[in-house]
């Protein structure tokens, strides 16, 4: 383009450049440049995780490591950690209150222990859950993986520690003359499904964690609250049986006490399908996969924000 001076002489003006005018949603579409660590689909989200899955195996076990490193005792807290609380809340609940209600010694204490042990591995999931994205920013920030990676890991973390406990609740149980049999069989699909709600309650609590860092210091009561209204340390149906049926009713379908019913059911003998709702293993199905997928669903949609501002 040129155009003609006072002076008679042409000058030329450069053209305009091709860029000139557009938006920059248009000329990042131009240029072929997408928004860095944005959402991917969901599908491609779940195929990412399971690339991921060898890191999210390495990292729990490597949380599950250093967790008691600075302890002499090491790794033997967690077993001695449950166990130590199966005793206080024998004491308080089963010699000075009673709660045992009919119950023998030789039920009770392992009833005890089990909803002990079994309620610890849900509480640990969602504490960790908690700070699971809020706790590891400098991790978040600094590599590009998909971020549920993290509260799936620590729930799996959880999972190896209820398995390692597991090997005292055994021993507690035979200890009070409850051999095992077919039943115990059953122990594999309730951690299954213990697992698959766990891990669902993580990636929600991981999501309202970022969100929320103060969350963490709310949780314990919520989780003592709930672990009250669960059956932990007295049987439900024979500790409110003076009580209008709906309510014990409303706390054995919750899922903390069905898993934990569902665990005495497979481990002691005299623990009996009477103590358990109708269509209980309909029950912890229907929890685990709302939770799971539902949680999983959730966590995703707020992808790209976590550590961000």
């Amino acid at each position: 383009m040129s155009e003609t001076t006072h002076d008679a002489t042409v000058a030329v003006s450069a053209p305009a450049a091709p860029d000139e005018g557009l938006t920059a949603k248009e000329l990042a579409a131009r240029h072929g440049l997408t928004v860095s660590g944005a959402r991917p689909s969901l599908i491609e989200y779940v195929r990412q995780l399971w690339d991921r899955r060898h890191f999210i195996l390495a990292f729990s076990r490597a949380k599950l490591t250093a967790q008691y490193s600075q302890a002499k005792l090491g790794q033997l807290w967690q077993v001695a950690t449950p166990l130590l609380n199966a005793a206080v809340y024998f004491f308080i609940f089963g010699l000075l209150l009673e709660a045992d209600r009919g119950m023998s010694r030789e039920v009770y204490i392992p009833f005890l222990v089990t909803g002990v042990f079994v309620f610890t591995f849900t509480q640990s999931s969602v504490m960790a859950g908690v700070r699971a994205i809020s706790g590891n920013l400098g991790l978040v920030r600094a590599l590009h993986f998909p971020r549920a990676s993290l509260p799936v890991s620590f729930a799996l973390q959880q999972l190896q520690q209820l398995l390692f406990s597991m090997i005292v609740l055994f021993a507690v149980t035979i200890g009070f003359g409850h051999y095992p049999d077919l039943s115990w069989l059953l122990i594999v699909p309730v951690l299954v499904l213990q697992f698959c709600f766990n891990t669902g309650l993580a990636l929600i609590m991981a999501r309202a964690g970022a969100k929320t860092p103060d969350l963490a210091q709310l949780m314990p009561f919520v989780m003592r609250t709930w672990m009250y209204a669960s059956g932990v340390m007295f049987s439900i149906p024979i500790f409110l049986a003076d009580k209008p049926a709906w309510i014990a009713n409303v706390l054995q379908w919750n899922p903390a006490a069905i898993y934990m019913d569902l665990m005495r059911f497979a481990l002691i003998d005299d623990y009996s399908g009477k103590f358990l709702p109708d269509h209980v293993w309909a029950a912890a199905g229907a929890w685990a996969v709302l939770f799971a997928l539902g949680g999983f669903v959730y966590f995703w949609k707020a992808e790209e924000r976590y550590g961000r501002g």
